[in-house]
């Protein structure tokens, strides 16, 4: 009986993780079903408790760290001026260290080089390197 009471919440707990997504229920979860098996092969009753702490503080010290970056890794949005950069460009008009203009997702931007002695004439394919206020440093495409 005492098994079916620990199967019951460990898939309770692992259900309910889907509402948290942050990996400890599902962690708590599988240590609840792991010590259903100890009970189910006899375990008594400390043998159990020792069980669960042990999975529950193994799983979750150990595994939820590294199944959080995992899943982490990438999922980041970026936003402003972090979603240009590496962007490609059409320049619109001549840019050069001075000024000029392009053309990033269809805004217009005003534009320099990142490099002094860079000119990139018009129609030209050019990377978004940086951002800098209101105007896209920007360098040839390699």
């Amino acid at each position: 009986m005492a098994s079916l009471v620990w199967l019951i919440v460990g898939l309770l707990l692992v259900a309910a993780e889907v509402l948290s997504g942050e990996f400890v229920l599902v962690m708590l979860g599988v240590a609840a079903l792991g010590t259903a098996g100890a009970v189910a092969l006899g375990a008594p009753v400390w043998v159990s408790a020792l069980v669960f702490a042990g999975l529950a503080g193994g799983l979750v010290l150990g595994a939820r760290p590294a199944l959080k970056r995992r899943f982490e890794v990438g999922n980041e949005l970026k936003t402003n001026v972090d979603a240009l950069l590496g962007k490609r460009a059409t320049v619109v008009s001549t840019v050069d260290h001075q000024g000029g203009r392009v053309r990033i997702d269809g805004d217009v931007w005003s534009a320099r080089t990142l490099n002094e002695a860079e000119v990139l004439e018009t129609d030209t394919t050019v990377l978004v390197m940086e951002i800098s206020g209101a105007t896209a440093i920007v360098s040839a495409q390699p």
